[in-house]
């Protein structure tokens, strides 16, 4: 019996084994997927082949009208998860119909990501005093991510031997499993050497060790959740104004790290090898960011700017 629980098991393994998904990802979907199988018995839809097209575009506007409505980005992320669900089972020979595929996300508002100019990151990583175990671990943390344009997940999923001290380069595990290597700066390269001298001992032999780069205060890998304190908590620190460290997120850094680039002239299709993005498209976002400096250098230096 296909009912819409046995697929999402189905599908959910199906993406773990043979798609080899990230463990983040993995969990994003059984979220979403355990809301529409939710939505799905609430229709009284006990077999997924009973579901329409209705359904679903209902289930979108569940999401977003509800006690506790998701943003329009959540609800795109939702709606893919089903629409790779509806796609499996039709491969699978499950249902007859791909009842998914002609449902449309909601539309997305034009956002640009927020980055902060070079002496605002300067400011930011002062805020994150290198006094302790603790103190240098994060020291070492914050410098990582801005030195390499790294996700937060890539960096606390390094182990100590992707760091090539002498190349000055790092070994990233990217989603869907893939690996690329990224040059270090030296400052980061200091941070964490003084890291893996002075505190790295410490922590680890608070724990089992482990073969983790950087670790908690009970010698176990630092979690992806203690990493974005630990950006909070130098973000707060640090005397920046209220609506910049309002602003600051997961992925902060890493938007610093390839806008900065690319307004110092890096080319887009090396920023988006270091960046880890399959699709130039997706890097090029960051060349909205950067076109007001162009426009300011315009204004300033064309004769017939102002006319």
């Amino acid at each position: 019996m296909a009912t819409p629980a046995r697929v999402v098991e189905d599908y959910l393994g199906h993406l773990a084994v043979e798609r080899g998904r990230a463990e983040n990802t993995l969990r994003s979907y059984r979220l979403d997927l355990a809301r529409y199988v939710e939505y799905c018995a609430s229709l009284g839809r006990d077999e997924l082949g009973e579901v329409r097209e209705a359904d679903v575009a209902g289930f979108v506007t569940a999401l977003r009208t509800g006690e506790r409505p998701l943003a329009a980005s959540s609800a795109a992320r939702a709606l893919a998860a089903v629409r790779g669900l509806h796609r499996f089972a039709v491969v699978e020979g499950l249902v007859g119909a791909d009842v998914a595929a002609g449902v449309s996300p909601p539309s997305l508002p034009s956002t640009l990501p927020s980055a902060l100019s070079v002496d605002q990151v300067d400011q930011l990583l002062a805020g994150c005093v290198a006094d302790g175990p603790t103190g240098l671990r994060d020291r070492a943390l914050l410098e990582l991510l801005y030195s390499t344009g790294a996700r937060i997940s890539e960096i606390v999923g390094a182990d100590l031997d992707d760091l090539d001290v002498e190349a000055r380069t790092i070994l990233l595990h990217g989603k869907g499993n893939k690996q690329r290597i990224v040059p270090v700066g030296r400052p980061a390269l200091g941070a964490v050497e003084a890291y893996r001298v002075r505190a790295r001992p410490d922590l680890a032999g608070r724990g089992s060790g482990g073969p983790a780069l950087l670790l908690n205060a009970r010698g176990g890998r630092l979690s992806r959740q203690s990493a974005w304190h630990v950006l909070r908590s130098a973000a707060e620190a640090s005397g920046l104004p209220p609506e910049t460290v309002a602003s600051i997120s997961p992925h902060t850094l890493r938007h610093c790290f390839a806008t900065h680039l690319l307004s110092g002239g890096a080319d887009v299709r090396v920023v988006q090898e270091l960046l880890g993005h399959a699709s130039v498209a997706t890097t090029q976002i960051y060349t909205h960011v950067t076109v007001d400096t162009l426009k300011e250098v315009y204004a300033t230096s064309h004769p017939r700017a102002r006319g």
